[in-house]
């Protein structure tokens, strides 16, 4: 009897012992951002950082109906060359699904598995400034292609014009892998998490719509498209914020699970940025395919892949390409020149003259 109840009591202990660890293993996965669940407690705030941000980006709220195209239209036919118009016309088709791609990813994807209410009250914000972007794009096509035909292809270009296609498939290849996961279960689930988030955050956003920007404002230091590049700066500021809060996102991540920043991850960053430059650069000879005076293709290339070199130092990893800024015309972007910029045109903004207006984007 007593042999029975030591083994007994020594079955229980170690089954106390297999609870603890259990438990101390699962408390390493509580109250982490990407947990599973809806964690609705604001306070205390766990990350503050974001409802920050969120309140910043209420403070720079801006409407489509404040940006004036009335030159753009004279610009378009009387100023600009074929070339110049044609690359307008691919601009503005890749805008035209661009914007609904991110959107698309916020609600399927994102805000499912960012475990953090704070960090969700600055996604529904992100998705209300994506709308505002597709709205801004849908009145560039209206004013732009006055052609219904014309219209009709433009919104249709992902399936229409190939290099156009390319990026869509790129952006399905890296952000559609999670669609199907309800939770982020293991280190693989979470990995693939961190691949979607970064592939929307340097790639899409990071590097097809900046380079996008830099056509405008090619166009812009030629005196022409105004209206546009008014609207671009506005797009600008949001899409810099929203890579930002990615960013963020991604560095908590890394300060709760270090682990999962392996090598395997690092090679996977590396050829998903890579290929994105890839994509880009089949965009960037299409947009470009008529020859556009002051703009060649080789210079599209270095400015791309300097981009793509400021990613990887955002992600706290080496550059690979070395490149350097080669456009002259990229250098208004700095603080002060957006700031002039703004009080120039003061009606043209009117809800967020109180809060700061600040570009960090290093180009």
């Amino acid at each position: 009897m007593k042999r029975h109840w030591y083994a007994a009591s020594k079955t229980q202990k170690h089954a106390r012992r297999a609870n603890k660890l259990r438990s101390r293993e699962a408390a390493k996965f509580i109250n982490m951002l990407l947990d599973q669940g809806f964690n609705l407690t604001l306070r205390p705030m766990k990350y503050p950082q974001f409802y920050e941000m969120y309140k910043n980006a209420i403070k720079n709220t801006w409407t489509v109906e404040e940006v004036d195209f009335s030159t753009d239209v004279n610009d378009l036919r009387n100023k600009m060359t074929p070339s110049e118009r044609h690359m307008i016309n691919r601009l503005v088709a890749f805008f035209a699904t661009g914007d609904s791609i991110v959107s698309n990813n916020l609600v399927l994807n994102l805000y499912k598995h960012i475990n953090s209410p704070e960090a969700r009250m600055y996604l529904s914000r992100q998705l209300f400034e994506e709308a505002v972007h597709v709205q801004f794009y849908l009145t560039l096509l209206d004013t732009y292609i006055p052609d219904h035909h014309e219209r009709e292809q433009a919104f249709a270009a992902v399936n229409n014009i190939p290099s156009i296609h390319k990026k869509a498939e790129f952006c399905f290849k890296w952000i559609d892998s999670i669609q199907n996961l309800h939770a982020l279960e293991t280190k693989e689930d979470r990995k693939q998490f961190l691949l979607n988030l970064i592939c929307f955050a340097t790639c899409i956003e990071g590097l097809f719509f900046f380079a996008a920007f830099a056509y405008v404002y090619f166009l812009r230091s030629k005196g022409l498209l105004h209206g546009l590049a008014a609207g671009t700066n506005w797009v600008f500021r949001d899409e810099s914020a929203h890579m930002a809060f990615a960013l963020d996102v991604i560095g908590e991540v890394r300060k709760e699970e270090p682990e999962l920043f392996d090598e395997s991850l690092t090679r996977q960053i590396v050829q998903m940025i890579g290929e994105a430059v890839d994509c880009e650069m089949q965009f960037a000879e299409d947009v470009l395919g008529l020859g556009v005076s002051g703009l060649s293709i080789s210079n599209m290339r270095q400015y791309l892949e300097y981009i793509a070199d400021q990613r990887f130092v955002m992600l706290g990893l080496p550059k690979v390409y070395g490149a350097k800024n080669p456009f002259d015309f990229m250098d208004l972007q700095d603080v002060q020149e957006l700031a002039n910029f703004f009080e120039r045109r003061v009606s043209a903004y009117q809800v967020a003259v109180a809060g700061d207006v600040s570009f960090n984007e290093a180009f």
